[in-house]
């Protein structure tokens, strides 16, 4: 039986999240704009250059799109269905932006958490870049919206792995009203803000400081840290 070798490339995407607030975000970066002025929003990416591993192009992608050196990141999951790369917009455009014969486009998905409050320094070929809310995305090129829903589901497994992981999208210092509308925004659900306040009771690496928030119009709240020292006993004592 004769077998029908493809031109296959291979590619990472990078889903960026970043907490505002009460809203999580996703870093997208603008593909184009067409002439009625309407942007062209898709995840941040790139082909793997020939000298690169996977885990390399991924750091290079977010170096180049944030200025950062040191993200946390995550590889979560291989999208190779034949026919992501079919639409005639996006082929036209893979062709403009890389001039490959590309027969098939597999790409290997990234998480990665970002502080929105940091300033980033792009440098990418994407020279606009912007936070959209989760719940307010477009529809965007390739697979990038199901690449974004599955990002989901992955976050909120390690979160329950490694519960230190949410508190990269937070300020350094933060309110249990901040913290307890990130759960809510990262599983999508209302959360007991009285149960709320008893899990956290248990976090023993949360701890309080001697601040309160400044000319706000409600009651001031404490502020709150993340003590790494503090969680990393806890998890060696388990």
């Amino acid at each position: 039986m004769k077998t029908n070798f493809i031109h296959t490339y291979v590619s990472v995407d990078c889903v960026v999240f970043g907490f505002d607030d009460d809203q999580l975000n996703i870093l997208l970066v603008q593909r184009d704009v067409d002439k009625t002025g309407v942007k062209d929003l898709k995840l941040p990416g790139s082909l793997i250059y020939n000298e690169e591993d996977v885990d390399d192009a991924a750091n290079r992608v977010l170096f180049e799109l944030t200025g950062i050196k040191k993200m946390t990141l995550r590889q979560f999951r291989c999208f190779a269905s034949p026919d992501r790369a079919s639409d005639p917009d996006d082929m036209k455009w893979l062709d403009k932006a890389y001039q490959p014969n590309i027969n098939r486009l597999i790409t290997v998905a990234y998480l990665s958490l970002c502080k929105v409050d940091r300033k980033l320094n792009n440098i990418s070929k994407y020279k606009q870049t912007e936070w959209c809310p989760i719940d307010r995305l477009p529809q965007m090129p390739f697979d990038h919206n199901q690449i974004v829903k599955k990002s989901l589901t992955e976050i909120r497994a390690w979160i329950e792995r490694n519960p230190a992981v949410v508190f990269e999208l937070l300020p350094h210092k933060f309110t249990i009203s901040q913290l307890h509308k990130l759960y809510e925004a990262i599983y999508n659900k209302n959360i007991d803000i009285r149960n709320f306040h008893k899990k956290v009771a248990t976090m023993s690496y949360v701890q309080p400081l001697d601040e309160k928030q400044k000319d706000v119009s409600h009651r001031a709240a404490r502020y709150f840290k993340f003590d790494k020292k503090s969680y990393n006993r806890l998890k060696t004592s388990m």
